[in-house]
């Protein structure tokens, strides 16, 4: 199973830089993403259409194609436990100021970790940088 944060979700459904390589690895095995990443990517989605790279009929379409998979089961929405909001505040409680994690970026973290996940795809230094901090391999493909 893949994991993936939500920019690798959205270039599912865009040509967003590098969607061909990220398609690519999705067709290779199931895709796990944290619950709050659906709703992540229809605010990427809106986003789209918000900065006028798509019309409103095309992020019509988008939403159909995104519930579509969704209900067909194309993603595993794991869920926000407590145990994964639990690690969340472990490991900040022991980051290094250095390191820059947004609270989201550690809710999809900590989620991966608590699922037995051993690496995140993500095109996003920080939330890669990040990663180990939760025991998981960073993987860019971009």
């Amino acid at each position: 199973m893949l994991y993936f944060d939500t920019s690798y979700i959205v270039r599912l459904y865009t040509r967003d830089n590098g969607w061909e390589k990220v398609r690519a690895i999705a067709s290779t095995d199931a895709i796990a993403s944290c619950v709050h990443g659906h709703a992540e990517a229809a605010g990427a989605f809106h986003r789209k259409f918000r900065d006028g790279f798509i019309n409103k009929k095309e992020l019509a379409e988008l939403f159909t194609q995104f519930d579509t998979d969704c209900h067909a089961g194309a993603f595993d929405w794991l869920p926000l436990s407590p145990t994964v909001i639990e690690r969340v505040i472990k490991v900040y409680s022991t980051l290094p100021a250095t390191v820059h994690l947004r609270a989201a970026d550690a809710l999809h973290l900590g989620c991966a970790a608590e699922n037995g996940l051993q690496s995140v795809h993500s095109n996003d230094t920080r939330f890669l940088a990040a990663a180990s901090h939760f025991s998981l391999r960073p993987v860019n493909i971009l």
